[in-house]
């Protein structure tokens, strides 16, 4: 029987964010209580026990699974142990044939600008050359330390992500046609110097979605293997910052390298189509006033699942100060609120600074009158089935306006981060989410409009706006008036 090695570590950093995350950010699950904790769940490690379970040849070696809510840096000490410990569990079973690691990509730490790849290319020095595969978010930051350590990387084909689990399940079945045919793969890869941000990445609708569907072609023609377009985090500023164009076939780099060209000049092509057009607040609360039904706001600037804080008040300040008459729903990360809610008790009154706790520089607390509604631990499951904690949580209401308060960020992108507390999205007039598109999959159906609001914050698509320090130059948007020279580089057999 052969034994596949597997484990998870993802976290998406943004850089803007001041707040850093540490080892207790992250959930961490070990041997076999990834078996346990995972089957059942959207995940890919979900998808990587799908294969497995499929073929009774095949046994699983389960290491670690670490993943955080997207947040800032993560500290050099958190880091330090996580790897420590995947690395230890590695070396338990480094008598594998294969390996298969779910990753995010673009993960960042003070001191280290690719801890995925660190990590990456030390499970390869223990395990020795057997096949190693290794799945990625759309948003990774590829490096050549990521692309020598892989035989072959799989990146998710959809925005919002929605297969998560497909992708462990692709990711598992070329490991094992690794270890059962006579594949060699030869990847080309093109970076590309744009961020692309806006409705135009939606895979279902927008142009993006020409370019995956290439993508997918390749991967089912006869040499194909993996294939994406991975237009990397913007919230990141590191050096490797920068759309990548990735396409991997069964030694055919003629066919690697043509399509792969093809998806860059797409891409670069059609640049001005792939930036986000923002509505400003005023003009976002005139628009939730004048429609019936549910208006969503899309605060991508303090997306929690892009890594922002969560803490902007920005939108709540903008409903209060036009005296919105209508009933709306938003949340918020700030621990003083929510703990001083706790100690007042539901049905109290409080009077108590909302806001501003994380981000000082673009947020400002505000003084507010509220009624605590309800309490809760925090602890409620998303949409795929993962498990989350928000710390202490109070459900609080100034007006007309309830709002979320917890300890700690979460993803507020699907419905369930609400309505487990009680707060049920549908019943609103307006409802603000903290992501830029994700959302779109559960809030689609029941929206009657969606308004992406220009307001400040660590994740905001107006990228101009922010400082950018690490990342080369000319980078589309942040610059324009000039025609790149794509870099092709190509990795494997020939």
């Amino acid at each position: 029987m052969k034994r596949i090695l597997f484990g998870c570590l993802r976290q998406e950093t943004a850089t803007f964010n001041p707040v850093q995350a540490d080892y207790d950010s992250f959930h961490v699950l070990r041997g076999n209580e990834i078996t346990t904790g995972l089957e059942d769940t959207g995940t890919e490690i979900a998808g990587i026990l799908d294969v497995l379970g499929e073929r009774q040849e095949y046994a699983g070696a389960p290491t670690v699974a670490a993943w955080a809510v997207s947040g800032g840096h993560v500290t050099d000490a958190a880091f330090g142990r996580l790897k420590s410990e995947i690395l230890e569990a590695v070396d338990a079973n480094r008598d594998v044939d294969g390996v298969c690691f779910a990753l995010h990509g673009a993960m960042a730490c003070p001191s280290c600008d690719d801890p995925e790849g660190d990590v990456l290319a030390s499970i390869r020095t223990i395990v020795g050359e057997v096949p190693i595969v290794a799945t990625l978010d759309l948003h990774a930051i590829l490096t050549e330390r990521i692309f020598r350590s892989a035989d072959i990387l799989v990146p998710y084909h959809t925005y919002p992500h929605t297969d998560h689990r497909a992708t462990g399940r692709r990711g598992a079945r070329l490991l094992i046609r690794l270890l059962e045919e006579k594949v060699r793969p030869t990847t080309a890869v093109v970076s590309i110097p744009m961020l692309p941000r806006g409705d135009e990445l939606l895979t279902e609708s927008g142009l993006f979605g020409q370019a995956i569907g290439e993508c997918i072609a390749l991967e089912r023609a006869p040499t194909g293997l993996a294939a994406g377009v991975l237009p990397g985090n913007p919230y990141c500023d590191v050096a490797n910052l920068r759309t990548n164009v990735l396409v991997t076939t069964d030694c055919d780099p003629a066919l690697a390298r043509t399509t792969a060209s093809r998806l860059a000049n797409f891409m670069w092509g059609n640049r001005n189509r792939l930036t986000a057009p923002l509505t400003s607040l005023p003009e976002a609360i005139r628009i939730a006033k004048n429609t019936d039904g549910l208006t969503v706001f899309s605060d991508a600037a303090d997306a929690t699942s892009s890594g922002a804080p969560g803490d902007s008040n920005a939108i709540l300040k903008g409903l209060l100060e036009a005296r919105f008459s209508k009933k709306a729903l938003l949340s918020i990360v700030d621990a003083p609120l929510a703990a001083a809610a706790f100690q007042a008790g539901v049905g109290a009154t409080i009077l108590h600074p909302a806001g501003g706790t994380l981000d000082p520089e673009r947020h400002h607390p505000v003084d507010l009158e509220l009624q605590v509604h309800a309490l809760f631990d925090g602890k409620f499951s998303y949409e795929d089935g993962s498990r989350e904690s928000a710390g202490v949580t109070a459900v609080l209401t100034v007006g007309k306006i309830s709002m979320l308060g917890i300890e700690r960020p979460l993803w507020v992108v699907g419905t369930k981060v609400f309505s487990e507390h009680g707060l049920i999205p549908k019943n609103f007039d307006l409802v603000t989410v903290k992501s830029p598109n994700g959302f779109r999959t559960y809030y689609q159906s029941i929206a009657a409009r969606i308004v992406p609001v220009d307001v400040p914050g660590a994740t905001t698509a107006n990228l101009k706006s922010l400082h950018y320090r690490r990342c080369e130059r000319p980078m589309f948007p942040l610059d324009g008036g000039f025609e790149p020279q794509f870099k092709y580089v190509n990795y494997g057999k020939s």
